[in-house]
């Protein structure tokens, strides 16, 4: 078969639960191949295996889809996947870096500055460097759409929050930086920026979760809006009017909102997907 009649391509990261599980199955409805990657290889066997049932397959079609077991934290490790991928299959038509993880911090303890640390290079540098080496052959070819999941915690600082916020916060700008570079080459950079998802990242949560989303119909409201190549979407739409005005509250009315709001539990490992 012509390369250029196989079904479009797509890599999602994150893939063993979460957002990128209910990702990865939504674009399996459609007819994609797919790239799966996580750390945890029988979540994310389990991702695979719905995939193919949103298929109509009762087993996985490896000419559909390939697993990828690996911590994007490893650079080195995760750029030499990519060149097989490249080699092996072609440059995907789309990237989605939906992994990603939350803690509690209280940074009056020493030790959580290393629990930042890992939020912030999970978060963040793992997710420029997911998207990295797919840059230069989707400006060779002129197309092709990179997608990265942020958080409506990037719009504010939330309390217990410092390192999540930071994270997502640092996401945003820099996804907006590489959309405003690669606009004239014809590659794409969305921002999607979800509320509140029924996830295991959220599934601790302590206190209340305004516009509370189940995976699957994020994801389909996600994937709409990555086929529109929109610049930035936050998912749901009540949440998106909250977030505006959460960024316009001056900050004296935003300091006295989040006043006395119960935290995240410190420390609690939270990972939606990765």
């Amino acid at each position: 078969m012509n390369p250029q009649q196989r079904a479009p391509l797509a890599v999602i990261t994150g893939a063993s639960s979460g957002i990128g599980a209910a990702l990865a199955q939504a674009y399996a409805a459609r007819g994609w191949r797919l790239v799966l990657v996580g750390r945890r290889g029988t979540a994310l066997d389990a991702t695979a295996l719905a995939c193919a049932q949103a298929q109509g397959l009762e087993v996985v079609d490896p000419a559909r889809l390939r697993l990828l077991v690996v911590d994007l934290r490893d650079l080195q490790a995760w750029r030499a996947e990519v060149a097989r991928l490249l080699h092996d299959w072609e440059c995907p038509q789309l990237v989605v870096a939906a992994a990603g993880i939350s803690h509690g911090t209280d940074l009056a303890h020493a030790q959580d500055l290393e629990v930042a640390d890992d939020i912030m290079r999970s978060n963040w540098l793992a997710v420029l460097g997911t998207l990295s080496p797919f840059i230069a052959p989707m400006r060779a070819r002129g197309s092709g759409t990179l997608v990265g999941i942020a958080s409506v915690a990037g719009v504010r600082g939330l309390p217990g929050h410092a390192a999540y916020s930071a994270s997502k916060a640092a996401l945003i700008r820099s996804l907006e930086s590489l959309r405003v570079e690669l606009r004239p080459s014809g590659v794409r950079v969305v921002t999607i920026s979800p509320g509140f998802i029924a996830t295991p990242m959220t599934a601790g949560n302590p206190f209340p979760m305004p516009f509370l989303m189940d995976a699957r119909h994020f994801a389909r409201r996600a994937v709409r809006a990555i086929e529109r190549g929109r610049a930035y979407t936050t998912i749901p739409w009540p949440m998106a009017v909250l977030s505006k005005l959460m960024h316009v509250l001056p900050r004296g009315l935003w300091d006295r909102a989040v006043q006395g709001r119960q935290r995240k539990p410190r420390n609690m490992p939270h990972d939606d997907g990765g």
